[in-house]
């Protein structure tokens, strides 16, 4: 696999990112997440009073264990509701579309039993693409080299 460029948007310059595991359950569970959608990262850095985006190019190493979906599935939703639910799993990285919080809202509601499963892939329709990839292991993070640390305009 050969090279590409992925971005982290957040408050500060992260030259050594790190396995960030929160309170808050993600996605694809604990882990470093980028996208390789620079727009998406903006966003994501403009939460915060000194918006950052980070730079990084990353080369797969093919020995590491990674998962990835192609498009929103009923595996990409059943393993984002897994995760969500703090359940671990055992991929170095994974890839896939964002369960932004309107999506989750849905998730919600399907496992409350409010609507189908049916009715939640009607819903689940993006106002515009996303994209994320989680760095889950130390072994992960040794794909990413840092390239620029920059501050974008709110």
């Amino acid at each position: 696999m050969g090279k590409m460029t992925v971005f982290h948007g957040g408050y500060s310059i992260i030259k050594n990112p790190k396995i960030i595991t929160g309170r808050n359950t993600k996605d694809f569970g604990p882990g470093f997440y980028c996208t390789v959608i620079r727009e998406q990262a903006e966003r994501w850095a403009k939460r915060y009073d000194t918006p950052i985006v980070n730079t990084y190019t990353v080369r797969l190493n093919m020995d590491l264990n990674i998962l990835e979906f192609k498009s929103m599935t009923d595996e990409w939703l059943d393993f984002i509701i897994q995760c969500r639910n703090g359940e671990p799993h055992n991929y170095d990285i994974v890839i896939g579309a964002m369960a932004d919080d309107q999506i989750y809202n849905y998730v919600a509601d399907y496992l409350d039993g409010v609507i189908t499963r049916e009715q939640f892939w009607v819903l689940a329709k993006f106002k515009h693409p996303t994209h994320q990839i989680n760095f889950c292991t130390e072994s992960a993070l040794k794909c990413l080299e840092f390239v620029i640390g920059e501050e974008v305009s709110s």
